[in-house]
């Protein structure tokens, strides 16, 4: 277990009242255990669980296919394994929640991740206990960085960022979007990520599509190519995001991108503890309205144990940033209208003074050149 996360969860338990809190979630398992369970985010049944109690106990639910690697990275006596053939496995949490003496507990769980069924199931097995939401408490508690947490969201950022480098000096004119993915594929495994997300490559016409993978289209001269991929170690994710151009720019990409570039620097500028997050967005919004270009509805997000955490950069929501959020931001627009998308997007760190960019690899003051 994480000391200083279950330090976190006890105090936030103490302030809501709740004896238990049932962490269900990949993000949430991953959050207080340290590592992630590697069939947990494919197959929704199969559950696991770190149950933390108000006086720092805890015990970990666990499902047979993955008996080996959650006992070998904690302690085998405090797993309860259940069945994925023979049992029901809300039905084995109860017992193990029972056995914690809380069967009349108030406990905390993920109402935003648990299924409905499950959830009818597990409150079934264990009439006595109060289940309430404890996802807000959770996101709240992840928002707000480690010192461990950030320097491996930094390393995550570099590590993505030169793989995307490395990927474009690896083609030219003729290549196949496959290639590239190749290239992103075999440089994000041996810089060091155990998995990585949602790659996207969209190259010349298919570049204004927000999330595609790549085909079998050929480079071409004047193409813009718009790559992101997240980098995963442990769980956590860090996004980047290149723009490049094959051989020539097409018109109005550079002075497009120049735009983009400015709104980069005004968003890494107004970044620091206290400022609006309202504010940082209606910035962007008037900057990239010189060209006018059409908006989107944020400029940024937390990231970490989810590809998208609170908060969020943008027109509908107003917090103040703290020192310790880790956020992707991404100037950017899918369609300007020229028949191609510009992208470019970094993780950036908000210290006690200002910010951090983590994704320092490539200078995209200019647009990337594919020869």
């Amino acid at each position: 277990m994480r000391d200083e996360m279950m330090r976190r969860l006890i105090a936030a338990m103490a302030e809501r009242g709740l004896d238990a809190v049932v962490c269900l979630s990949p993000e949430n398992f991953a959050y207080l255990a340290g590592f992630a369970v590697p069939s947990q985010s494919l197959m929704r049944w199969r559950h696991a669980a770190v149950v933390v109690t108000a006086d720092g106990g805890y015990r970990f639910l666990a499902v047979d296919m993955e008996e080996s690697t959650v006992k070998n990275s904690v302690d085998a006596a405090k797993v309860r394994v259940w069945g994925e053939f023979t049992d029901n496995p809300m039905q084995v949490l109860a017992d193990l929640l029972k056995e914690m003496g809380l069967e009349r507990a108030a406990i905390g769980t993920e109402m935003d991740y648990l299924p409905a069924c499950d959830h009818e199931s597990l409150t079934r097995a264990l009439p006595g206990a109060r289940f309430l939401p404890a996802e807000s408490l959770l996101a709240r508690l992840r928002q707000i960085k480690s010192a461990s947490e950030i320097e491996l969201m930094r390393r995550l950022s570099r590590l993505a960022d030169e793989s995307i480098r490395n990927a474009l000096d690896s083609v030219g004119a003729g290549s196949t979007e496959m290639d590239i993915a190749a290239g992103l594929t075999r440089n994000i495994y041996s810089l060091g990520a155990d998995d990585f997300k949602l790659m996207i490559v969209a190259t010349g016409p298919r570049s204004v599509f927000p999330n595609v993978g790549p085909t079998m289209r050929r480079l071409e001269d004047q193409d813009i190519c718009r790559l992101e991929i997240f980098s995963v170690i442990n769980g956590y994710h860090a996004g980047v995001c290149r723009t490049a151009y094959v051989r020539h720019p097409p018109a109005r990409a550079e002075e497009i991108w120049q735009n983009l570039v400015e709104c980069k620097y005004l968003v890494l500028d107004m970044i620091r503890p206290g400022a609006s997050s309202k504010a940082i967005y209606d910035a962007f919004i008037g900057h990239l309205g010189k060209l006018g270009l059409p908006p989107i509805k944020f400029i940024g997000h937390g990231i970490g144990l989810h590809l998208h955490e609170e908060p969020y950069l943008g027109m509908y929501s107003d917090v103040p940033l703290e020192a310790g959020m880790v956020l992707g931001i991404e100037p950017l627009v899918y369609d300007t209208g020229y028949g191609f998308g510009m992208q470019n997007k970094d993780i950036v760190l908000v210290t006690e003074t200002g910010s951090e960019l983590l994704s320092d690899v490539t200078g995209t003051d200019a647009l990337l050149k594919i020869s």
